[in-house]
């Protein structure tokens, strides 16, 4: 079994979301690129997933510069293509075109000594489903703190 290093996650993504199906994809990088996933300079807030039914692309992942790359650096926030199948890529893109669904990537890690990132479907919440999350959550440490006390 490959061991699985996680370097960034969108912990916004289940609290804004629900997620439906994930799938693993390989991420198209350059040399720089690499050397600062490694170094977990990776920011996700803010990245989404777009596809035209023959390409995915990662797009609005923040991947600072690496400072030993000088000026043979990397643009910090550009489209990187995703690696995956044909057959994922049209599913994707079949789902993607009802109302509501988006992909977006949940995590990047490395496995393997390759970067991959963990792209899910997903369907956004509607403020009163994150209140009720939130609600569940004051519920549960209330709970819990309860226990401790006993």
């Amino acid at each position: 079994m490959d061991n699985i290093k996680v370097v960034a996650t969108n912990r916004k993504a289940k609290f804004e979301y629900f997620i439906i199906e994930t799938f693993e994809a390989g991420i198209v990088l350059q040399g720089s690129e690499i050397k600062s996933i490694r170094a977990g300079q990776v920011s996700l807030t803010e990245a989404f997933v777009q596809t035209d039914g023959e390409d995915a692309w990662l797009m609005g992942a923040h991947i600072s510069p690496y400072e030993q790359a000088s000026r043979f650096n990397h643009e910090p926030v550009r489209p990187r293509r995703l690696l995956l199948h044909k057959k994922e890529i049209r599913k994707l893109w079949d789902d993607v075109r009802q109302k509501g669904m988006t992909i977006i990537p949940t995590r990047i890690y490395l496995k393997g000594g390759r970067a991959k990132v963990e792209i899910a479907l997903a369907r956004g919440k509607k403020s009163y489903d994150k209140r009720e999350v939130i609600a569940k959550r004051d519920r549960e440490r209330d709970s819990a703190r309860e226990m401790r006390i006993r």
